[in-house]
C-alpha cells in the first residue's frame, strides 16, 4: 500500500541529500535549507509510517522493505537531532545519501497489498524490541558517518588540502572522536536491549530463549565486535584513526548481516517473521 506521504518524503530527503554536498563544496546557507529539507523529509515520513502502522495495527515492520523504511527514518530523525544540537552539518553529507537510497530501495520493494504481523507475533514486544533494535543500528550508522567524516578530516590535513569551503567551521578531530565514542555506546546499549527483549519475547512465544538462527547468531557476532572495539578504547586507549577504520569495518559487517539475513534467510526475523 502506497501513502499520499511516502513521496513527499523522497523529495524531501532528495534536497536534502543535494543541499548538504553542495553545501561541502561552496560556502552559504546550503546547509540551512538541507537541514529545513529533511525536517520536512522526517515528518512526511513520519506520517507515512503512521498511516501503514494504522493499518497493520502495530509497528509497520511486517516485510524487509517496511523495516527498511522504519530504519531509514529512525536514522534521518537522529541525524536531524545530532546536526541541530552538534552544529555538524558535515554529518548529513554522508547521511542523507544513505537515508535516501535505503528509503528508495524500500519503496521499488513494496509490492502489492499490505503486510500484516502474524497474530502469534502481534504483542507489546513487537514495537519494544523492533525499536530497541533499529535505534541501535541508526547509532552505529551516526557513528560510520563520523569516522568517515574523521578520516577524511585527518587525511586532508595531512596532506594540507582545505576541509571545505572557504569560512567553514567544520568540528576538530578530538571532537569527532568523541561523538564516535559516545555513538558506539548508545547502539550498544541499545542492541542489548533489543536482545534481551527479543529472548524474552521469543520464550513468551515460542518457549525458548535462543533458537540459534540467523538474525540471532550475527547479532550476537555484531554485540562481540562492538563491545570488543569499545573495550580496547577503554582499556587499551584506541582513539582517533585506528577506532574510526574500525568502527567502518564492524559497520560492513553489521549491514552485511543484515542484508544478508533479510534477504536470503530471513527465518523469524529479516522483517519476514518467518
Amino acid at each position: 500500500m502506497d501513502t499520499l506521504w511516502l513521496l513527499p518524503a523522497l523529495l524531501c530527503y532528495a534536497l536534502c541529500a543535494i543541499g548538504f554536498i553542495a553545501g561541502r563544496i561552496r560556502r552559504g546557507r546550503m546547509a540551512d535549507y538541507a537541514l529545513t529539507a529533511l525536517g520536512a523529509g522526517v515528518i512526511f515520513h513520519a506520517l507515512d509510517l503512521v498511516a501503514r502502522g494504522l493499518q497493520a495495527g502495530n509497528i509497520p515492520v511486517a516485510n524487509f522493505p517496511q523495516s527498511l523504511s522504519f530504519l531509514a527514518w529512525v536514522t534521518a530523525l537522529a541525524s536531524l537531532i545530532m546536526i541541530v544540537r552538534l552544529r555538524m552539518a558535515v554529518i548529513g553529507a554522508f547521511v542523507a545519501p544513505s537515508v535516501l537510497i535505503a528509503l528508495l530501495a524500500s519503496y521499488l520493494m513494496m509490492r502489492g497489498g499490505p503486510r500484516m504481523v502474524p497474530a502469534a507475533l502481534n504483542s507489546y514486544w513487537l514495537p519494544i524490541h523492533v525499536t530497541l533494535a533499529i535505534v541501535g543500528m541508526a547509532m552505529f550508522v551516526l557513528a560510520a558517518a563520523t569516522s568517515l567524516v574523521y578520516l577524511v578530516n585527518e587525511s586532508r590535513l595531512k596532506a594540507k588540502r582545505p576541509l571545505g569551503a572557504p569560512g567553514q567551521r567544520l568540528p576538530n578531530l578530538e571532537k569527532l572522536d568523541r561523538i564516535n565514542y559516545r555513538l558506539l555506546v548508545w547502539g550498544l546499549a541499545m542492541l542489548s536491549l533489543a536482545i534481551l527483549t527479543g529472548a524474552m519475547w521469543a520464550q513468551a512465544t515460542w518457549g525458548r530463549y535462543w533458537s540459534w538462527e540467523p538474525r540471532e547468531s550475527w547479532s550476537l557476532v555484531t554485540w562481540l565486535l562492538y563491545a570488543a572495539l569499545l573495550e580496547s578504547r577503554i582499556a587499551a586507549g584506541w582513539r582517533g584513526r585506528r577506532a574510526a577504520a574500525l568502527t567502518l569495518v564492524f559497520f560492513s559487517v553489521l549491514v552485511g548481516s543484515y542484508l544478508g539475513v533479510s534477504l536470503v534467510n530471513p527465518g523469524k526475523h529479516g522483517g519476514s517473521f518467518g
